[in-house]
């Protein structure tokens, strides 16, 4: 069960509207480093999430909560940011107006087609998409019913959501833009801390491999902690933390193993009578299964 407070999480204000910054922040909304993204990751994580403990799931849901306020953020300043772009895609000097909205600094072409998908999809709001106006399709949604690797996929999420943030940051001079981003970039730096928190309390390194449910006297143990160095003149790789010393587990030794084919080359067989293959792809007596 959720509830919504009408008033936002921090204040979104805009001094000087920038269509083609709105464009920028739909990124933020629904690229793969947005929003929408960790909010839908955090809540199918928490909604499988088991174990004897729960608050590995209450905490999943308060944070993916928050980040529907965040859409809610970015999707107001997009919607603040057009406010002074042109009403009508037609209109004469439509383009002119938003270049001298933006000190001319913008490419014609970027203009236009962002104008052409806020005008007539949304009417001057934000929308379920990147930059590019592509929707956002949950084939980044990563929830694989195991804690600490989904603490991992979190701590990706946070850290390319936050060198989003920056470089949105970067790139607008507005004040009521960056005090709004500069938040974000804060709680970027929060879940960041979080799930690596999650992480060391499930023992950090030590917990390692994932899952540490399974036995490693099953795994080939010859090479899992062997670098495989595929060099074509065979330079052996300089040292470094992961081909040399003990293994961050404290399981084994990390080793350099000059790549080379352990296999045979694949031999497949004939083509099946009803593969439609050539005559000459089918081996003479070839049966069809069944």
């Amino acid at each position: 069960m959720y509830y919504h407070d009408k008033k936002m999480q921090w204040p979104v204000t805009v001094e000087t509207p920038d269509p083609l910054f709105a464009r920028q922040l739909q990124q933020a909304i629904g690229g793969i480093e947005g929003e929408i993204r960790v909010c839908m990751q955090y809540f199918f994580q928490a909604w499988g999430a088991r174990g004897p403990s729960t608050k590995y799931r209450d905490m999943l849901l308060h944070t993916a909560t928050e980040e529907l306020g965040h859409i809610e953020m970015l999707a107001t300043a997009v919607a603040l940011n057009l406010e002074a772009a042109p009403a009508g895609a037609q209109a004469a000097g439509a383009v002119g107006v938003v270049g001298a909205i933006m000190g001319g600094e913008r490419p014609r072409h970027a203009v236009e087609g962002m104008l052409q998908r806020h005008i007539l999809s949304t009417g001057m709001a934000a929308y379920p998409a990147n930059a590019d106006g592509v929707p956002f399709d949950m084939s980044h949604i990563y929830a694989s019913g195991n804690l600490a690797a989904d603490m991992y996929c979190n701590v990706a999420a946070e850290s390319t959501g936050r060198v989003l943030a920056v470089r949105l940051f970067n790139a607008t001079t507005d004040a009521g833009m960056k005090k709004m981003l500069s938040f974000l970039i804060a709680r970027d730096t929060m879940h960041q801390q979080q799930w690596l928190a999650v992480v060391e309390e499930l023992g950090g390194s030590t917990a390692l491999p994932i899952p540490n449910s399974f036995p490693q006297s099953e795994e080939t143990q010859d090479y899992s902690y062997a670098f495989f160095a595929t060099a074509a003149d065979g330079e052996t790789p300089l040292p470094a933390a992961w081909n040399s010393g003990p293994s961050l587990d404290g399981h084994g030794q990390f080793s350099i193993f000059p790549n080379r084919p352990m296999g045979e080359e694949p031999v497949l067989g004939p083509a099946r009578p009803d593969s439609a293959a050539q005559t000459e792809q089918m081996a003479s007596g070839a049966k069809t299964p069944g």
